[in-house]
């Protein structure tokens, strides 16, 4: 009798410890595949931290947007965020979240602090004017510089405030978060140039007429908008280079319209060609005082390795390739050929 009493108080003891660890054991498994479920979205969606939001919040906006799957999951993730300390280590930014992302990968995206990235591309041949006014329209960015900002405004913005402005920024696509300011974007851009210009500069063929790196980055200038072929590149740079060393004028047509600046109607007339601007190369000796435009790799590559030869001149043929020539005489034949359809 006394043993039947003893197994009837250990059973009386282990049937409610039984159905306690059960317990555990369902509530631990349910806690573990609510971790592990999808969030509820069918494509990418943006989440938006703003600073000293808390992940409290956070679950708040998800569930009013009905992207958690239900009211366990959204009470395990945030027990598992203040257990394991990572609610408050969550960081201000864009997120975009993928569908199949589980509720504890998400947390660890929060964590992790990989906001989303826009774009924003910088065109090889684009003015100043034109680099500004497409960081000017990106509502990602954060616009800390004045609307009407100058040259000489934007350059003491980045610290360099006696640098002629005009082809300094690197033409690529660039990649940043929401919120950064158009002038650490620019000063991206304007270190980029600096470090392309110095790569090809200390590469330089030898021998070349050019007294500082600057002068390259303006010929790459002239070069970047005289041709759109690649190959025509180092050739055209030849033929710049080559009347540079007999102090021959340049006469480019692309650094006279720059100088004509908002009086150029989109014509170039033989009147231009007699209009002194200090960008006149028909008019002014050696090159011009600034670059013209954003000039790319390939164009700072062709400025520092001319192709060799004799040519002196070239003319469109209408296709958006160029003849050269050597001679003055080779040079007008082409004109006629070329442009005024005539024969010799």
């Amino acid at each position: 009798m006394a043993r039947l009493k003893h197994h009837r108080r250990w059973l009386h003891w282990l049937l409610p410890s039984l159905t306690l660890a059960g317990l555990g054991f369902a509530l631990a498994s349910d806690f573990s595949t609510q971790l592990r479920t999808p969030l509820v979205i069918s494509q990418p969606v943006r989440l938006e931290l703003s600073s000293g939001e808390s992940f409290s919040a956070v679950l708040d906006d998800l569930a009013r947007r009905g992207e958690l799957a239900g009211l366990r999951q959204r009470f395990y993730l945030q027990l598992y965020a203040r257990v394991t300390g990572q609610g408050r280590k969550i960081k201000t930014g864009e997120y975009r979240l993928n569908p199949g992302l589980t509720a504890r990968s998400l947390l660890a995206l929060l964590v992790s602090g990989k906001v989303m990235l826009h774009e924003l591309r910088l065109t090889e041949g684009w003015r100043l004017a034109q680099a500004l006014a497409a960081v000017r329209a990106d509502p990602a960015l954060k616009h800390v510089l004045p609307p009407g900002a100058t040259a000489a405004t934007l350059m003491g913005a980045l610290g360099y405030p006696q640098q002629p402005a005009e082809g300094q920024f690197f033409p690529d696509t660039y990649y940043f978060p929401k919120g950064e300011t158009d002038v650490a974007f620019l000063r991206r851009a304007y270190q980029a140039m600096r470090q392309h210009l110095a790569t090809v500069w200390s590469t330089r063929a030898a021998g070349l007429p050019y007294k500082t790196p600057e002068d390259a980055l303006i010929l790459a200038s002239l070069v970047e908008k005289e041709t759109a072929l690649p190959h025509e590149r180092p050739m055209i740079a030849g033929v710049f280079v080559h009347r540079l060393e007999l102090g021959m004028r340049l006469q480019t047509d692309p650094s006279v319209i720059y100088g004509l600046g908002e009086t150029y109607d989109g014509h170039l007339h033989r009147s231009n060609l007699t209009t002194d601007t200090p960008y006149n190369t028909y008019m002014r000796d050696g090159l011009p005082p600034t670059p013209i435009c954003l000039p790319g790799t390939a164009s700072l590559q062709a400025a520092t390795h001319p192709a060799a030869g004799d040519a002196l001149y070239f003319v469109a043929k209408g296709d958006g390739s160029h003849e050269f020539s050597a001679t003055l005489a080779e040079h007008d034949a082409a004109v006629r050929r070329f442009q005024l359809h005539k024969k010799p």
